[in-house]
């Protein structure tokens, strides 16, 4: 951990410096510019948006401009109807290793604390589509805690998860101390907080914070197909079971078992509900209207 975390770090004190010219990629959806990413649609119906964290040199260093354009993107996404799902990658080497250490380091405590960074970060996260993470190299830091904001992970065999800001002297501040004791327990999530150390894909699956491993160059393909399953069913359905699992992480049991229980009964007023339930006892294919 000590010996490759110094050499990411100098990297991240460089990146600016190597993106002055950088490349524009265009978003299909609404023309918007971008920089930092690569914004493209996949799957056979093109119902699968796919984000591509693009800073090669800097490892995929999450600095302010790329989650901007990252929460752009979501956007146009989200106000797209064609798309029923979001990939969100990296490169072969790195997924995000971290946030922009040369960005932070000339904060204090005033710029932050009234500038409440980085809670913006977490304003990428879509409101209704699932957000799946294709996770290839490093997912360190901020980079891990933005793939504990997707709703799944798919890891690559080579990947490696770790909150490693003790090393800096601080601690995680966009979830990593509290997505990661949700999905891998207080022990383990303890453990890695305070050393540094990392889980290998094989161990963050066996932990449960990966859903699937797959070899490296097949991990984007794959989380693409997992869109297209997803985006071909009712996106209401899908929106709605969304929230309900995502609440069970914010409420009580009791509590998040009436929630439940109203969602599901709001699910019989669409007429994916219907169409749903009647292609079944005609025994076809549901056609879903999302309505």
């Amino acid at each position: 951990m000590s010996s490759i975390f110094p050499t990411v770090s100098r990297m991240f004190v460089n990146c600016r410096v190597a993106f002055t010219a950088r490349p524009i990629h265009r978003l299909l959806t609404s023309g918007k510019q971008y920089g930092y990413i690569e914004v493209s649609k996949r799957g056979e119906r093109q119902n699968v948006g796919l984000l591509r964290l693009n800073r090669p040199k800097a490892l995929n260093a999450l600095c302010a401009g790329l989650m901007e354009e990252l929460i752009n993107a979501v956007e146009d996404f989200e106000a797209d109807n064609a798309v029923g799902a979001i990939v969100l990658t990296g490169s072969d080497k790195a997924f995000a290793a971290g946030a922009d250490i040369a960005e932070m380091d000339k904060y204090d405590f005033k710029d932050v604390y009234n500038k409440n960074f980085p809670v913006r970060w977490t304003e990428f996260y879509p409101k209704r589509k699932p957000l799946i993470a294709a996770v290839n190299g490093f997912a360190l830091g901020g980079g891990c805690e933005v793939a504990m904001m997707c709703d799944i992970i798919y890891a690559g065999e080579k990947a490696q998860f770790g909150q490693p800001e003790i090393l800096l002297g601080t601690i995680p501040g966009s979830g990593g101390t509290q997505r990661l004791v949700r999905a891998i327990g207080k022990s383990k999530a303890m453990e890695m907080i305070l050393t540094g150390n990392r889980l290998s894909a094989q161990e963050a699956q066996e932990a449960g914070l990966v859903s699937k491993v797959f070899p490296d160059d097949q991990v984007v393909d794959e989380s693409v197909k997992l869109g297209e399953k997803i985006g071909a069913l009712s996106k209401l359905a899908v929106a709605i079971a969304r929230e309900a699992v995502n609440q069970s992480q914010e409420l009580p049991l009791s509590e998040g078992l009436k929630f439940e229980r109203r969602v599901f009964q709001s699910s019989f007023a669409t007429n994916d509900r219907k169409e749903g339930m009647k292609a079944f006892v005609e025994k076809r294919k549901a056609n879903f209207t999302d309505s």
